[in-house]
């Protein structure tokens, strides 16, 4: 075999394992969306601007995470007893009224919500693991799950995050959320959830780094993209946290900004149903992009 019969040969080898291992990362990979907007129009959910992206108001967002994150903390709140707060003894009054033992995520999920999801193996071919509802029915403009991770700003560095990662999520505006739960990634968020501990009260959740997340709506990293075969039931939705959300709850949000210092509200990313959703189905995203 020529020099040059080899290397054809080892560029092709290199070539075949690189297109499998595409197969696996373009279902969730930005750039491949962006480079792909010509042939992929039906998958994309444009919007004229920024303001224009929710498909419900930030205030019912909120409602449901606050709904859920309540009774997430009759769960794994009362270990904090000694630091109890106003806010802390109200929940502590509810928990003794509804009686029992506390619930886990998945029951308080379907309590709260109505409805349950979990990571499988995704229905799609190379495309790994899914996320399913499992229990009850998601309702239309629902809030499905959450985007975790590290919130990076346009200007702040990600390179060796993200390489090889296909859970780097780009916002809008150009903020970035890395949802990868391995490698430089993990340990990027464990180190920003650590700093930014106030006193007794965490400001975020690492279990989502876990196969069992305190937060059950925290695995929306693992949604896949939409096809034309599989079309979108939901899409992605910006979420500033409000100033007024309780210290107290913020132990259940997935994520946590990069740089301490940053001066902007904390960045969510949520998955918002498109329509209603049935026990046993897969969920499948869509993208947006502006259109001017």
């Amino acid at each position: 075999m020529s020099d040059i019969q080899t290397s054809l040969w080892m560029f092709t080898v290199v070539l075949r394992r690189f297109q499998n291992k595409w197969k696996s990362y373009r279902h969730r990979f930005v750039p491949w969306v962006v480079f792909n907007l010509s042939k992929n129009e039906k998958t994309l959910r444009k919007v004229t601007e920024r303001s224009k992206d929710k498909l419900v108001p930030d205030e019912e967002v909120s409602r449901s995470l606050l709904t859920l994150f309540r009774a997430l903390f009759r769960k794994h709140g009362f270990h904090q007893r000694q630091f109890q707060t106003p806010f802390m003894l109200q929940l502590t009054s509810e928990a003794e009224q509804v009686g029992g033992d506390p619930v886990c995520g998945q029951d308080a999920m379907l309590q709260t919500l109505g409805f349950c999801i979990e990571r499988k193996p995704s229905s799609l071919s190379f495309a790994g693991t899914g996320v399913f509802v499992t229990k009850g029915i998601v309702p239309k403009g629902a809030t499905v799950a959450m985007y975790p991770g590290t919130v990076y700003q346009p200007y702040e560095p990600i390179l060796l995050q993200s390489i090889r990662n296909p859970f780097v999520f780009r916002c809008i505006d150009g903020i970035l959320v890395d949802g990868n739960d391995k490698g430089i990634s993990r340990m990027v968020f464990k180190s920003c959830s650590g700093r930014d501990r106030i006193g007794p009260y965490l400001t975020s959740d690492t279990s989502w780094l876990t196969d069992t997340p305190h937060n059950p709506l925290a695995v929306g990293q693992y949604v896949n993209n939409c096809s034309y075969e599989r079309p979108a039931n939901v899409c992605y939705q910006e979420y500033d946290l409000p100033d007024k959300f309780p210290i107290e709850l913020r132990q259940y949000l997935p994520n946590v900004n990069y740089s301490q210092g940053t001066q902007r509200r904390l960045r969510c990313v949520v998955l918002v149903s498109l329509r209603d959703i049935s026990a046993g189905e897969e969920l499948f995203s869509n993208y947006y992009t502006i259109v001017h």
